[in-house]
């Protein structure tokens, strides 16, 4: 997933009434829309037509603060994402005025066919567009059981393990492949139903435990421990994928002081956004 951030240095303003600024931020929506049906130009060069953006509640009730991530809040919102773009605007009176700044600053972004939903809500003279393309809805119903996604994240693990690898600037040899062990499986799948629960993305457990103390709870006796999470992605393989890209999460699953692996996945109650969790758990018994 990806996620960016635009900005500029807001000026104190009055508040308008609840119903006048929802309906300002419709009115910009629309604006918006109409732009990307008829842009005629962008920074100066002619600018094809784009299909209009689809109007989510969600993101108009998402209000970002300075310095919040706008990964953080969607997802506190419930809202799976693959791209979202937050475009901030001040000192605009009125929502003619906004769409001229924003046109004016963000018109690539604003044409972007990257992009397929649109929220945008006003504090006084502070307007905020949030742009978005919603990540695939899983298939919760067919979704595998935790076990069959595990194995195929052991398979993956052990086929990556097979050649020498490079992560990051680390080098490694060929590993041994790792074995199955049904008390990390355990552990992985606590921990991902934790944070899908309590709605948190950590390797620190909302207790405080960290996955030394979890495997232990879950009757590992343990050498040595590690752990990869992964947020979002909505297949094992996908999670994988993403470790494997990552240096240090590819370094976890290349190291070949560990000898088993568990794997499980968490998913929030609300299936149809998308919010999923994933645990590796690697260890080495004593």
């Amino acid at each position: 997933m990806g996620f960016r951030v635009k900005a500029v240095i807001a000026v104190a303003a009055a508040c308008l009434p609840p119903a006048a600024a929802a309906q300002d931020s419709e009115r910009l929506t629309a604006l918006v829309n109409a732009y990307r049906a008829a842009p005629g130009s962008c920074d100066g060069a002619a600018a094809e037509p784009m299909q209009p953006l689809t109007p989510q509640p969600v993101l108009s009730a998402i209000r970002l603060g300075p310095g919040d991530i706008i990964e953080a809040a969607l997802e506190r919102a419930g809202y799976a994402t693959e791209l979202a773009d937050a475009l901030f605007i001040s000192g605009a009176a009125n929502v003619q005025g906004a769409m001229a700044a924003l046109r004016k600053r963000y018109c690539a972004t604003l044409l972007s066919p990257a992009y397929a939903a649109i929220g945008a809500y006003r504090s006084g003279a502070d307007w905020t567009v949030i742009l978005a393309r919603p990540a695939p809805p899983p298939p919760s119903i067919s979704y595998p059981d935790w076990r069959d996604a595990g194995q195929v994240i052991l398979a993956g693990v052990n086929a990556f393990r097979a050649e020498a690898r490079t992560c990051g600037k680390q080098a490694y040899p060929p590993a041994p492949p790792l074995r199955w062990n049904p008390a990390l499986g355990a552990a992985a799948l606590a921990h991902s139903q934790d944070m899908a629960a309590q709605r948190y993305f950590s390797h620190v457990a909302k207790d405080g435990s960290l996955v030394g103390a979890r495997s232990l709870r879950a009757g590992y006796a343990w050498q040595r421990i590690g752990e990869n999470i992964g947020f979002g992605q909505n297949t094992p393989q996908a999670a994988l994928d993403g470790w494997l890209t990552s240096p240090g999460h590819c370094a976890n699953i290349m190291n070949p002081d560990f000898t088993e692996m568990g794997a499980a996945y968490g998913m929030t109650a609300e299936q149809h956004a998308g919010i999923v969790y994933w645990t590796q758990v690697l260890g080495k018994p004593r």
